[in-house]
């Protein structure tokens, strides 16, 4: 990944916090992306429509933020097999702890839910334990 970037850091965060917003306003939904992604996997028909606009709106992100120069330096520091590996295990963890850390932490922690609290305090420690393990112990 690239350097410090606080403003663009900034501007996503407020982005993430208005579409989480929107999504409370408009749908009566928790923008949770696990549980959005996990509904597209399942046969929901009609209902699918919101959660597939919602996963296509954080891809367009993405294009629209290189297309106007944003020039993603995206460095992949793990093999593919490394990163499959961490991401089913990410998605099973998302499961089992009902919600991801944008539920959690984004949605769950402004409503002030102790559940998501107290979920959301676990990643960071696994965060950091992570990093510590793979930074200076492996």
């Amino acid at each position: 990944m690239g350097g410090f970037a606080p403003v663009d850091g900034l501007v996503g965060g407020i982005l993430i916090g208005v579409s989480a917003t929107l999504l409370m306003l408009f749908e009566g939904r928790i923008a949770g992306i696990s549980g959005i992604v996990g509904g597209l996997l399942r046969p929901l028909g009609w209902r699918g429509g919101w959660r597939a606009a919602f996963v296509a709106g954080l891809l367009a992100g993405g294009v629209i933020y290189e297309v106007f120069g944003g020039g993603m330096r995206v460095q992949l520091q793990a093999s593919v097999p490394a990163m499959v590996v961490a991401g089913l295990l990410v998605g099973f963890g998302t499961r089992l702890g009902s919600g991801c850390t944008s539920g959690h932490g984004v949605c769950g922690m402004a409503r002030l839910s102790r559940r998501s609290i107290c979920a959301t305090l676990v990643f960071m420690v696994v965060a950091m334990i992570t990093v510590f393990v793979t930074r200076h112990v492996l």
